[in-house]
């Protein structure tokens, strides 16, 4: 694809969020698109607001875990536009907490959503691009997909399972050029995701980032739909939670897990939630989630732009000390072996 004009873009989860400033940037790009989410009327606020950028675009409310509503999701992109040319697989969510402290069913909950939902918009958009011969499928994965989480493990697990599905499916289709398939894994984006999860820790989850903007995610959809690529990190903390697994798994899930207890820890008590898992709440409509902003707001003249670390952060900067170290130790031992 050399340009997005006219293309007919499918952008699910797009009410909020990632998926929001995805379909947005499309639609500045010249791209038609089709968004989809559980919420109607800030899916139909999303797609205006696609057409005052110029572009068509259409509503279609759908709830990624309904097999039913994806196919039909698919035949109202067709039947509008008649064909589809790119396909985002964008919803994503996920419990916080203890694995034990929250009910089995808020669990595979997030396996649906996150993992299920994914292989029904795939399985769904396949046979369309099997019959064009082309077509770009683009996966939101998370870098969790690298770097287990701890008090997130259905999380973790349903995007383990994303990358592995992505990677096996791209394989598969290896010999249809013409079909692209690619994995996206940001670091902590500034969503009102960590609104719309469940909580069932106990304690206000309040990250500290650091954050990336929605809109840089977007904005790497949309080099990917143009510039297909296999897996593609964004923010930095995704590149280095990547390295670090590879390097030192047991060492990185450790730090992680340290840095998790440390903030449950110090965190605020706060009512238990099941957040918009089964039933969507209204809160929690535009892209950004307001937590860049908070930051800037408590760090005082001049130090806004320089975030208190979160669990992440303390975690990936506990690892890379670690590293350091066993990386000097290593080098002092191969030069007295030498001398």
């Amino acid at each position: 694809m050399r340009t997005l004009r006219n293309a007919v873009v499918v952008v699910t989860g797009a009410s909020s969020g990632i998926g929001r400033a995805a379909a947005l940037e499309f639609a500045r790009r010249g791209a038609r698109v089709v968004l989809a989410a559980r919420r109607a009327e800030p899916l139909n606020s999303a797609a205006a607001e696609c057409r005052a950028a110029g572009a068509e675009a259409v509503a279609v409310p759908t709830d990624v875990v309904d097999e039913a509503a994806v196919d039909a999701l698919v035949r109202a992109a067709l039947d509008r536009f008649g064909r589809i040319d790119v396909w985002v697989n964008n919803v994503g969510t996920g419990v916080f907490g203890a694995f034990a402290d929250a009910p089995v069913a808020l669990h595979r909950r997030v396996i649906e959503a996150n993992l299920i939902g994914t292989l029904h918009g795939s399985a769904a958009v396949l046979p369309v691009f099997l019959r064009q011969g082309s077509g770009r499928l683009i996966n939101m994965v998370s870098m969790s997909g690298w770097l287990p989480t701890p008090f997130a493990a259905a999380y973790t697990a349903s995007k383990f399972g994303l990358r592995g599905f992505t990677a096996s499916l791209r394989e598969e289709l290896r010999d249809r050029p013409g079909i692209r398939v690619s994995a996206v894994f940001p670091a902590l984006v500034d969503t009102p995701g960590f609104l719309h999860g469940a909580n069932m820790s106990g304690r206000a989850l309040d990250p500290g980032g650091p954050f990336i903007a929605p809109e840089e995610v977007a904005r790497v959809m949309v080099e990917l739909a143009l510039e297909p690529r296999d897996e593609v990190a964004v923010g930095w903390a995704a590149s280095a939670a990547r390295m670090a697994y590879a390097v030192a798994p047991n060492t990185t899930v450790r730090a992680t897990g340290a840095a998790m207890r440390r903030f449950l820890r110090d965190a605020r008590p706060a009512p238990r939630s099941a957040g918009s898992l089964v039933t969507p709440m209204p809160e929690g409509t535009t892209a950004s989630g307001g937590l860049r902003e908070r930051q800037r707001s408590r760090g005082g003249p001049g130090l806004g732009d320089l975030p208190r670390p979160g669990p992440a952060g303390l975690a990936l900067a506990g690892v890379g000390l670690i590293l350091g170290a066993e990386l000097l130790v290593g080098l002092r031992r191969w030069y007295w072996t030498r001398v």
